[in-house]
This record gives C-alpha cells, sequence and structure tokens, in this order.
C-alpha cells in the first residue's frame, strides 16, 4: 500500500513560505550551480537520516514544512543488523499507512520473551491489533522511511556534517564542514549518541559510562549446526549475553561478551570474536568470513534539555541505553511521531503557546523509564550469584499474569500515559485500531491530523476543521461517547459536551478559524 499521496490542508493562517523544488537546494543535484545563491531558508534542517531523522521529516512534510535533512555518512550503512519494531511503532507506521510496506520486509514473531530475555508468552489479550514482534533489517527500515520522507516532499542531502550553529529570535544558521551555511526556522538533532548537534549547544549529557561491553556480527561457522546448537543451550542457561544463531545460507549471528570496554569507534576483529568465544564456550566454533562486526556497551545517559530555543534533539541524540529489550530504534521513532505535528503546529502558525514544550515534559519521562528498565535488565543478565537469584525469583513472578503484563506493556511502548490532567484512564493513552464504518481506525490518520470521533452525532469541530477531522460513528467499539484524538494517536479528550470540546480544541489545536 503506497503512502498517501497529498499533504494537510493548510491553515488560513498560514506564513510558511512557498513550496521549493530540487534545483532551489544547492547540492542536492550534481548539476545545480548554487554556488553563487543566498542561503536558502528553510523550515527545519534535521541533522541525521536514520530512522528518527527520517521519520520526523516524513512528519513535517504531511503539514507541508520544507525540510532538509542533512546526513554525514556519504552512503547507507552497508551491513545487515536485524532491529524489532514492538507493538507502539507497528502501530504507528499502520498510522501512516507504511505498515504493508513494512511487513513485506519484516518477520513476525510472537511478542514475549523480551524482558532480560526472560522466556515468558505475552498475555493473549493485549490491547493492540498488532501484538506480534516486526524483525527487520536495519537498512530496510531506514530505507521505507527515507524513501517515505522524500516521497512525500523532504529534501536529503549526504556527506553533509554539521560542523557550527547559531540561532537567533528569527531562526538557525547551520554551517558545514565544508564552509557552506543554511538557514532554517528550527534545526532538530537526530544525529545519534555523539550527537554534534547536542554537543554544540552544550546540554549536559549525564548518566553512566559502559561497565561492559558485548560483541555481535554475522559470519560462517565451520562446525555442525548440532553442535553449535548443544553449546548454546549449555551456556545459555547462565549466560544471556552469548549466543549463535542461524540466519540463511550458512551464516550465523554471533554475540560474545568482550573482554573488557574498548573504542566504540573501532570496530572488532574476527580474532576478537575467536578469542572471547574460546574463553566462554571452550571452542571458536570454526567462525570465518565475518559480513559485518560491531561492538555496543552498556552505557545509559540522558540529556538535560530536549530543547533549546529553535534547536531541539530527538532518538540517540537525547538518549542512549544498552539495547537489551529491543527498545532503542522505537523510542527514536516515537520521538519523532510526537514532536513532528507539534514542530509543524508551530510553522504553521497555530500552535498553542506552550504546544512544543509538551515535547520534552512528555518524551523525556518516557526515555527515563526505558533507560530505567534497561539498567535493570542489564543487572538481570550478570552471570553473579545475586542477579541471577533474583532473575530467578521475577521468572517466577512473571506467571502472575499482572506483572508480566506490565513488562511487556513497558517494552512495547503500549502501557504510556502522557499527564493531560485528571480524567478516565484512557485519557493520555494511545486508542488502539478499532473498528469504524469506513474500516480501521488508524486508516484514517494517514494525513498526520487530529481526529473527533464521535459517537453522539452532534458534536462538531467547528473552525479546527483545517486541522482536525471530524468522525460521526455510533458504532465504534467504545464505551465512551467521544474521544478527541492528536495527530500521534494520543486520547486528548474523552466526554460528550461541545463547550468542553472547544476548550480542549483550543488547548491542543489552537485558535479557530473564524
Amino acid at each position: 500500500m503506497d503512502s498517501p499521496q497529498f499533504t494537510a490542508e493548510p491553515a488560513s493562517n498560514d506564513t510558511a513560505e512557498r513550496d521549493f523544488t530540487e534545483g532551489d537546494v544547492p547540492g542536492l543535484r550534481s548539476s545545480a550551480s548554487g554556488a553563487d545563491r543566498e542561503p536558502l531558508v528553510f523550515d527545519v534542517i534535521i541533522a541525521g537520516c536514520g530512522p528518527t531523522g527520517a521519520m520526523l521529516a516524513a512528519e513535517l512534510r504531511l503539514h507541508d514544512v520544507r525540510v532538509l535533512v542533512l546526513e554525514k555518512e556519504t552512503e547507507p550503512v552497508s551491513f545487515v543488523r536485524i532491529v524489532g519494531l514492538h507493538i507502539r511503532s507497528i502501530e504507528l507506521m499502520a498510522m501512516r499507512g507504511l505498515l504493508d510496506r513494512v511487513l513485506e520486509r519484516g518477520r513476525q514473531r510472537p511478542a514475549g520473551g523480551f524482558f532480560a530475555g526472560i522466556s515468558k508468552p505475552a498475555p493473549k489479550d493485549l490491547d493492540s491489533a498488532h501484538a506480534y514482534l516486526l524483525g527487520i533489517p536495519h537498512p530496510v527500515i531506514v530505507h521505507l522511511v527515507e524513501e517515505h520522507a522524500i516521497h512525500l516532499g523532504a529534501k536529503v542531502r549526504r556527506g553533509c556534517a554539521v560542523a557550527h550553529v547559531d540561532q537567533d529570535d528569527e531562526g538557525v544558521t547551520v554551517e558545514l564542514a565544508d564552509g557552506e551555511r543554511l538557514r532554517s526556522r528550527y534545526l532538530v538533532g537526530c544525529d545519534g549518541g555523539r550527537s554534534t548537534v547536542r554537543k554544540l549547544l552544550g546540554v549536559g549529557f549525564p548518566g553512566e559510562p559502559s561497565r561492559t561491553e558485548t560483541l555481535m556480527g554475522e559470519m560462517q561457522v565451520g562446525v555442525p549446526q548440532e553442535e553449535i546448537a548443544a553449546k548454546v543451550t549449555e551456556i545459555g542457561e547462565i549466560n544471556k549475553r552469548f549466543w549463535l544463531r542461524p540466519i540463511g545460507e550458512g551464516a550465523y549471528s554471533v554475540v560474545v561478551p568482550a573482554a573488557g570496554v574498548g573504542d566504540r569507534a573501532e570496530p572488532p576483529t574476527l580474532e576478537d570474536f575467536t578469542q572471547q568465544l574460546r574463553a566462554i564456550a571452550g571452542t571458536d566454533f570454526g567462525v570465518h568470513s565475518p559480513r559485518w562486526l560491531s561492538r555496543f556497551g552498556d552505557a545509559t545517559r540522558l540529556a538535560e534539555r530536549y530543547r533549546v530555543g529553535r534547536v531541539l534533539l530527538a532518538g540517540d541524540a537525547a538518549h542512549i541505553h544498552p539495547p537489551t529489550g529491543g527498545q532503542g530504534l522505537n523510542l527514536g521513532v516515537q520521538d519523532a511521531f510526537n514532536l513532528g505535528w507539534k514542530l509543524a503546529a508551530q510553522i504553521r502558525g497555530w500552535a498553542p503557546e506552550t504546544l512544543l514544550d509538551t515535547y520534552q515534559a512528555e518524551r523525556r519521562p518516557v526515555a527515563e523509564d526505558v533507560l530505567d528498565n534497561t539498567r535493570a535488565q542489564m543487572e538481570l543478565l550478570s552471570t553473579e550469584p545475586g542477579p541471577q537469584a533474583v532473575r530467578r525469583l521475577l521468572t517466577r513472578l512473571m506467571d502472575f499474569d499482572e506483572v508480566n503484563r506490565c513488562l511487556i506493556e513497558k517494552i512495547t511502548a503500549i502501557g504510556i500515559r502522557y499527564d493531560f490532567g485528571e480524567g478516565p484512564d484512557l485519557l493520555g493513552r494511545r486508542l488502539r485500531d478499532i473498528d469504524v464504518k469506513q474500516g480501521h481506525l488508524y486508516g484514517l490518520l494517514h494525513r498526520g491530523r487530529g481526529l473527533l470521533l464521535d459517537r453522539t452525532e452532534r458534536l462538531t469541530v467547528g473552525g479546527w476543521s483545517d486541522r482536525v477531522d471530524h468522525l460521526a460513528d455510533p458504532t465504534a467499539v467504545l464505551d465512551v461517547p467521544c474521544v478527541l484524538l492528536r495527530p500521534d494517536g494520543h486520547v486528548a479528550w474523552i466526554g460528550d459536551d461541545q463547550q468542553d470540546l472547544d476548550h480542549h480544541l483550543s488547548r491542543w489545536f489552537g485558535k479557530p478559524v473564524s
């Protein structure tokens, strides 16, 4: 299913400049002769074209925001690392019409066994129409989301490293490593854990450095699969940071604890793998012909601020943590969904005064929780007697549905509830993909607009119709009369009173058009 080939209807008080073509942007075409032009004023420049940056670009383009994405690497990563999309991220893909293409390139497996690798199935009645894990190669998900953003009109420039940033009351000047200067209203750093943008801002990144390190790679092996499986079963009972898993064509995914903490900037060697495999398993399994080799640590850090004036941070630029539970990519994509419509509203001129501040207020506590649960998981992976005793206790406690449900909702991010004030439990939570007269709810959210789901058939969005859709549907499977959804799918209001609805429309979507 293709992405929607439209953008949201612009507000009547639109303040955005004209749209632009590829020829307007220096460097986008090898034949472009833009050296003598004045720097083009963009609405948003995004540093980093990983999943977070590409998704943010797509979200902004849904609202006709002029976006330039700068990626310092000249080519996409060449190694194929499998990442997992958890339930909430899968739901977000469905909300923007991307899910069919993502499913074509990924492999579904049951949800469960995420927390510290404790093998427990997920509860059968998780509150989602997409209660599974989707394994997908990292380059593939990056390509799909970047393609989606470009299809919507975002511009991407590779080989462009940010070197300096200045901001004033009207915008941000970005100087590239080659001296080129670009101008935009806002800059968003999505440039990873070693974020240049964050460092240039002087934003603190407190936390803990890596205490342990793990080697990860894909390579051929030289012994029978049965021998490998027996050894993995034996060692895996205690050491959860050790495995060899077949990935097809005679290749294996190999994970083994490193001897110490090395320089993350330097990839490990095959010899590093063979030494550690022998030390832990007594054999190196005849590993050879590596496809790619990498290492990761358990450093845990959180940016002190997500916003400094007109510069914001998202994804790994704002938070890093161990990959235990597979939450990193998901956390960044969800940052982008939260920020995109709010930043677009600011640029389009209809954002309530404090709307952009809610990005940090909502997403930083979520990151804090992820950092805490990954810290806990890393302790449970220790081979020391104390952590092993706690692991055995938690394994038994997870037989209780409430415990298992709490942990899997935490890992998959479907348990998030933003603080929107007092109200029913559904307020502030995301709404699952329920059936409506037009088919499925998420199919109505492809344009990134708000939505009033009205079971009373007597309410109206009035002067907000340029940014909020209205669906009168008494058949919707809800136990409340009406809900107002934000563009990210979270419930912003519940009720049946028009005056109260108008108040909340103003809170989230600004002043109505008269």
